[in-house]
């Protein structure tokens, strides 16, 4: 695991005008209407007639998954302000500013070429999250608990360490965060949601499953639509129990079932009581409209649904060799061992 991971937790504090891709979007939409509401549109059939989502979704966006609050409960930008943001994006790159230096500092992240955090087209919306209706999350229930993880210095807590980045100590690999462990990925912990790279997904179909296949950490989620029971409820597992059907031209994903050791959702909450919903809609040829929602009665005091439009990716995915490539996890408890005088140079282990 590289350390470019450890960035991610500061992203959705991120303004969109701090945030670029490789390149721009085409400015061919003239305004919000056009952008975010799609023209009607007939999806094509599999061969047992449902719509056809199978291909590579890119979900990457620019735009945070909360409203900044000095918009208060306006949803939308004009296309005039994107542009700005854009050339402003512009003005940054020339002189030489990098985004893993706006929030990461000197910890070595890499250059802005490796990110993905624009979409493949404009989203004007001024939040990914769109209930709410002030595109921010609902009210937490007292005494839920909140942990963000991050960059910097570890974060006070304890085991069993629920978010994706950072962690709370060097003593062992279960003081680090989840995707430094290679168990999840941080922009594919069911929900997914947009992160500065491999925002992409692969959708699988036959006549009565589907396969969500996320990049990152190549976790995939076999979805049956055959109306079968879930697993009992004592049975749980870290992207929980996923079952299927069409309600119209849309793909619902319902899934519970989650363990106790991942997060309800945006840092908060303990997912095992957590209710996920997830719409699959094809709007248009290179475009498939997710949309999910969280219910967590224990961490959220009302429902938190947030739409993110994806668009179709040239290419094939491959392999996300999380664990092979570790390198990061063993250094950092290498290092933390050196720190602290206890680790054996000469036979290249720890000592008490």
């Amino acid at each position: 695991m590289k350390n470019r991971s450890l960035a991610v937790a500061l992203v959705s504090l991120l303004t969109p005008s701090l945030l670029h891709a490789q390149s721009a979007p085409s400015a061919n939409t003239p305004d919000a209407t056009a952008a975010n509401t799609p023209q009607q549109y007939t999806a094509p059939r599999t061969e047992w007639g449902h719509p056809a989502l199978r291909g590579v979704w890119n979900f990457s966006s620019s735009i945070p998954m909360q409203r900044p609050a000095a918009l208060g409960d306006r949803e939308f930008y004009t296309m005039e302000e994107v542009m700005a943001q854009e050339q402003a994006r512009l003005d940054r790159e020339a002189a030489g500013v990098e985004l893993t230096n706006i929030i990461g500092g000197t910890i070595g992240g890499y250059n802005d070429f490796w990110l993905e955090t624009n979409p493949l087209d404009y989203n004007l919306r001024t939040s990914l999250i769109v209930e709410p209706a002030n595109g921010r999350l609902p009210p937490l229930v007292p005494g839920a608990p909140v942990a963000t993880g991050g960059l910097g210095p570890d974060s006070v807590g304890e085991r069993p360490v629920r978010f994706t980045v950072g962690g709370v100590g060097k003593d062992g690999p279960e003081d680090r965060g989840l995707s430094e462990r290679c168990l999840l990925g941080f922009n594919s912990v069911p929900p997914f949601e947009p992160s500065l790279y491999n925002n992409n997904v692969q959708l699988f179909q036959t006549e009565d499953h589907v396969v969500i296949f996320n990049e990152m950490i190549h976790e995939s989620r076999i979805v049956p639509l055959d109306n079968r029971p879930y697993i009992p409820e004592q049975i749980t597992q870290w992207t929980g129990d996923s079952r299927g059907r069409w309600d119209g031209d849309t793909l619902v994903v319902e899934t519970r079932n989650f363990n106790n050791k991942t997060q309800s959702f945006s840092g908060v909450g303990v997912s095992a009581d957590k209710l996920l919903v997830e719409r699959f809609t094809r709007v248009g040829e290179d475009r498939v409209d997710y949309q999910f929602t969280v219910q967590d009665d224990s961490a959220f005091e009302a429902p938190v649904t947030a739409r993110i439009p994806m668009f179709r990716a040239d290419g094939d995915l491959f392999e996300y060799a999380c664990h092979e490539g570790n390198y990061g996890l063993v250094n950092v408890l290498r290092g933390a061992r050196v720190e602290e005088g206890t680790w054996d140079h000469e036979n290249n282990r720890a000592v008490r």
